[in-house]
């Protein structure tokens, strides 16, 4: 008897990354605008990055605390309760390699094969994608587009929110579309997975990265009690501009703390201790740099915005927070074939729709977290194609 050599099923029935997909189709043209990631094109601000390199330079080089060093805790406790207005103790928290590895962890902490969960989408595709590689069940709850904003159906939510539920995977503000949680709609729904024992996993990476004065979108952590089933993860790639850093944390109730120290001796043992030096600089010096970065993206947003309306037969939301665009052209029915055109044809590096879910096919993903002139220049790319 002959044994192919193959993964479990679940793993081969994964999706590939068709944002993957289109960018290894332009690998080795210089002549690329990419805007399919979603990153600044601009550096991680210097002293995080001295700081880091200072650390590296003193041989800080060996293992550290499974959950992450003390210290660099006890400054993410302080972040947390100044920006949620809450106490966020040490001992609910953890120090994870990436916001991926957040997920991935706080999944596995979880889950079991055969647990349903659902999952607000359209969505960066690892969200939806964790529960399957666990063997869970996977449940969509789409985001409608309404008079130019993004929004949820809460009773389409709550109702999909069935006894049998194990867990709600909930990404504001979100990518791709930039819709944002409204703050009424919290309570509801924390109260209504609080009767049924459903477990809420709150990906919160875009949390400071919203248009308008308020520190950051609205979160469950306010209004969660310490051991309600509520799991916020986080990542410090977006709001200091360190996605190549791969750091993370996690906020998890303190009963759950000692089985997810186990998970990350067995994912990945801890975090770099320079790394962690690099993080400990943000959280203590970086809100000018969150609020430069915020400002950059406001006028980004304006400007890609403005232009894509004004083009023929494109609808483009207006996104409540985060680094996107996300639009759709009139007749698109495949936005893979469509993005690797653009990447063929105008030179234009764009994510797909379809790699968010199949709710986001017929639309594309521009990341317009880059300079203005490095955006304008792929907004007049796009026209002359569209023309």
């Amino acid at each position: 008897m002959s044994f192919p050599p193959l993964p479990r099923p679940a793993v081969q029935a994964l999706r590939r990354s068709q944002i993957r997909e289109v960018a290894n189709a332009g690998l080795g043209r210089e002549d690329i605008l990419a805007f399919w990631f979603g990153e600044s094109d601009q550096p991680t601000p210097g002293f995080i990055r001295e700081a880091a390199a200072q650390a590296l330079s003193a041989g800080r080089t060996y293992y550290t605390h499974n959950q992450g060093r003390l210290d660099l805790r006890e400054a993410l406790s302080a972040y947390l309760g100044r920006l949620h207005r809450t106490p966020v103790g040490v001992e609910r928290l953890a120090i994870t390699s990436s916001g991926v590895s957040a997920l991935m962890v706080a999944a596995q902490a979880i889950l079991e094969p055969g647990d349903r969960v659902c999952v607000v989408t359209p969505v960066w595709p690892n969200v939806a994608e964790i529960p399957r590689v666990l063997s869970a069940q996977v449940t969509p709850v789409s985001l409608e587009s309404r008079n130019g904003r993004w929004s949820l159906d809460l009773d389409r939510l709550l109702a999909a929110l069935t006894p049998d539920v194990k867990a709600l995977f909930l990404n504001s503000p979100n990518n791709p579309t930039g819709w944002t949680l409204a703050a009424e709609d919290r309570q509801v729904i924390l109260d209504y997975c609080r009767r049924l024992g459903i477990w809420i996993i709150a990906d919160d990476v875009y949390e400071r990265l919203v248009f308008g004065p308020a520190a950051s979108a609205p979160s469950f952590l306010p209004l969660a009690d310490p051991q309600d089933r509520v799991i916020s993860t986080n990542s410090f790639s977006k709001a200091w501009r360190m996605t190549g850093w791969r750091l993370g944390w996690i906020v998890a109730p303190a009963p759950l703390q000692e089985a997810l120290g186990v998970l990350l001796e067995y994912n990945t043992s801890c975090a770099p201790d320079f790394v962690q030096e690099g993080a400990l600089a943000a959280l203590t010096r970086g809100e000018n740099a969150i609020a430069e970065l915020r400002a950059d993206l406001a006028r980004a947003r304006d400007q890609v915005l403005g232009a894509l309306r004004g083009l023929p037969g494109v609808d483009a939301p207006e996104p409540d927070g985060g680094l996107y665009a996300f639009f759709r052209l009139d007749g698109c029915d495949n936005s893979l074939d469509l993005a690797k055109r653009l990447v063929a044809e105008a030179g234009l590096g764009l994510a797909p729709g379809s790699a968010f879910g199949d709710e986001g096919e017929g639309w594309l993903r521009w990341c317009f977290a880059a300079r203005l002139e490095k955006n304008a220049a792929g907004l007049e790319r796009l026209a002359a194609f569209l023309r």
